[in-house]
């Protein structure tokens, strides 16, 4: 009967911990290697909160705190350790390291602090641990007796209790607008960063929540067993977890339960009963194999099924009818009316194309981020810009003026460094030298995050959607102002955010719609063709509402036809009052759409005019056009 409460237990602990792991790894894309350190300082906290001073009992153990706390006070500060203790890591993983690097510098700093712990005394008991941790409830009332069956199962209904509470917390999250753009983080975050999120709040809200709930889980399997050992929580434990939650199925919170019920309950403690009576045999081997099984589970699921048990459910959006669009859209302006007037007396108005034309439906609304408001004829200039690679030269002493309300092309042999000044105007890049001014204000140390939210959003030469996104969730990414777009947002719940995501369903539609793609608004972006692709990128581009545009061949891989059609649409957009700079190879396009076109060669501009003025100019002939 105990081991079945036991395992009640331990699938509790495990599925919250796996819980925080999936919300990390899965949703967010951190991939977090010492996400067990969490989990051990929420169990030591809950211990040391738990236990009297360590004068009792002997004075046998040394440790700090012994506050003698009651619960749930011990439980609570595991949480809150847990989640205290990402905060240093969110500077490391957010600001210095990411993707692998970040992995494996959390996994480091998961092995030195168990040295520690094994090693400090004065501490944390060295590695003898601290024990006699007091079982919850059992010293503040005598009808509960620690060691009875009706403690014992009530303890267990507790465990999944909270378990269930947790996923349902973190599913409320994952389902709202701020989960989106977790997801969105997660399959590319420098396109994420372009369109305004800013990462480094996004990764410190992941790794808190994920380390609170790592350290609850920790608190309590603490209080179910009684004691707290430094080997019990190696940076092995997490490989389990990993396990766990790739099996199950990354990003899925029900395939995280069903994957901590299949690999640390179901596999680990059903090994633990085939015991090794063969004297020929070595003592560890069956735990060695464990291993050894647990690292091919790992093999051939991501061989086999990368989605793992439960895959990633897709998230159809069900479209809005063509009527109750356009009913919702009217309203939706009509409350806005005032709000708009004040913003075109500030600064120029908001873009919109002509009935039919690809952007043409986008309707405008204010955005919750301040925007300078330059009235000069340039919006942009660009002073002696470089950017140096090593000792290589990508970018050197450009200095371009970019008019308000115009559709500028950028060309230029490949190599020229064409993609690099617009990742520096975007701040994708941080300019070695030479300052930048948008709106009459300096924005060279401006992150492109910022930037973005004051109206420069780029695209990218390579397509860069959001795979696991649908093409509908590629759009509503890029929307600014969502309230369920932040934390608190989505804590609050559906009813908080509905209105507003209703809001943008029906924009992100009728874009849909413009560009031909409403049958595939509701299939993954990373399944379209290469010119679809494109097309999803401009769109989402023109839903984050830009003033200024900065489009990296976007006409690459779009049929002739349907480029033309782009173009037209992107000068409507100019004459509405959108500034355009776009990189493009073709130059049928720049001559057809483009004025004036900037030329660029081995990183510095070689020109400026239209291009029947640039194909007078010999310089250009050999570099470009014969070149």
């Amino acid at each position: 009967m105990y081991y079945l409460i036991t395992l009640l237990v331990y699938g509790a602990v495990d599925a919250i911990a796996c819980l925080g792991l999936s919300q990390q790894f899965g949703v967010a894309g951190v991939t977090n290697f010492g996400f067990i350190i969490f989990q051990a300082a929420g169990a030591y906290v809950a211990a040391v909160l738990a236990l009297p001073p360590d004068t009792a009992n002997g004075a046998f153990q040394v440790y700090i705190g012994g506050l003698h706390l009651p619960f749930p006070v011990p439980w609570i500060g595991a949480a809150a350790a847990g989640g205290l203790l990402a905060l240093p890591f969110t500077f490391l993983v957010g600001r210095r390291l990411r993707g692998d690097f970040a992995a494996i510098g959390l996994l480091v700093t998961a092995v030195l602090l168990n040295l520690l712990v094994t090693n400090y005394r004065a501490l944390f008991n060295g590695d003898a641990g601290v024990a006699l941790v007091p079982a919850p409830l059992a010293a503040q009332n005598s009808m509960f007796v620690s060691t009875s069956n009706a403690y014992q199962y009530g303890f267990a209904a507790g465990a999944i209790l909270l378990a269930a509470v947790v996923y349902l917390f973190l599913r409320r999250i994952t389902e709202s607008p701020y989960g989106r753009t977790l997801r969105a983080m997660r399959d590319n975050d420098k396109v994420a960063d372009s369109l305004g999120k800013n990462l480094l709040s996004l990764r410190t809200g992941v790794l808190v929540v994920g380390g609170a709930i790592a350290g609850l889980s920790g608190g309590i399997l603490v209080s179910f067993i009684g004691v707290w050992s430094p080997p019990a929580w190696s940076y092995a434990e997490t490989i389990v977890l990993f396990t766990a939650v790739i099996i199950g199925g990354a990003g899925n919170h029900r395939g995280a339960v069903l994957g901590a019920i299949l690999v640390p309950v179901g596999f680990e403690e059903i090994t633990r009963l085939i015991t090794n009576n063969n004297p020929y045999l070595p003592p560890n081997l069956l735990p060695s194999l464990q291993w050894v099984a647990i690292g091919l589970l790992i093999v051939v699921f991501l061989w086999a099924r990368p989605q793992g048990v439960l895959p990633e459910r897709k998230r159809a959006i069900p479209q809005p009818d063509t009527f109750a669009r356009r009913v919702r859209a009217a309203a939706w302006d009509r409350t806005l009316g005032r709000i708009r007037g004040r913003r075109r007396a500030a600064r120029p108005v908001r873009p919109s194309a002509p009935a039919g034309g690809p952007g043409s439906p986008a309707r405008p609304r204010p955005s919750r981020y301040p925007r300078p408001a330059g009235t000069g004829p340039d919006i942009l200039r660009a002073i002696e810009v470089s950017k140096d690679f090593g000792g290589v030269h990508a970018v050197s002493g450009v200095s371009i003026t970019v008019g308000r309300g115009t559709l500028t092309g950028l060309i230029g042999p490949n190599g020229a460094g064409k993609s690099t000044l617009l990742s520096l105007l975007a701040g994708t890049e941080k300019v070695s030298g030479g300052r930048i001014v948008y709106q009459g204000q300096d924005i060279t140390t401006l992150p492109a995050y910022r930037r973005a939210r004051a109206g420069v959003v780029r695209t990218f030469q390579l397509a860069s959607e959001f795979r696991r996104l649908t093409v509908l969730e590629n759009l509503m990414t890029a929307v600014p102002g969502n309230r369920g777009d932040s934390f608190l947002g989505a804590v609050a719940g559906r009813r908080y955010w509905r209105a507003d995501e209703a809001a943008a369903i029906d924009r992100a539609s009728a874009l849909i719609e413009s560009f031909g793609l409403t049958a595939h608004a509701n299939d993954y972006a990373g399944d379209l063709s290469g010119g679809q692709r494109r097309l999803v990128e401009i769109m989402r581009a023109l839903m984050s509402e830009p003033d200024m545009l900065l489009l990296d061949e976007q006409m690459a891989g779009v049929h002739p036809e349907l480029a033309r059609k782009i173009g037209d649409g992107l000068v409507q957009l100019c004459r509405g009052g959108m500034t355009i700079l776009m990189v493009e190879h073709e130059l049928a396009i720049m001559d057809e759409f483009c004025d004036p076109v900037i030329v660029m060669a081995e990183g510095s501009v070689l020109a400026q005019g239209t291009m029947g003025e640039l194909r007078d100019r010999t310089e250009v002939v050999e570099a470009y056009l014969v070149g």
